[in-house]
């Protein structure tokens, strides 16, 4: 998912945070609203950033 797509399904829920889920249905994480607007507004976004993109520069480097 796109973090544009992820904006439009929060905007349409009214949620402040999403949950993030692998293939297995399994919660792997959350992202809010506010972290995707930073990222909406740095000088790097494009509208094909994906969310996984997004979790991986909040990953300790050990885990990506």
């Amino acid at each position: 998912m796109t973090v544009e797509v992820a904006l439009s399904v929060m905007a349409g829920a009214r949620v402040e945070y999403l949950l993030l889920c692998d293939g297995d249905d399994q919660c792997t994480g959350s992202i809010t609203l506010a972290e995707l607007a930073v990222h909406r507004g740095g000088s790097t976004y494009t509208d094909q950033i994906r969310l996984r993109d997004v979790l991986a520069d909040h990953l300790p480097r050990s885990v990506r």
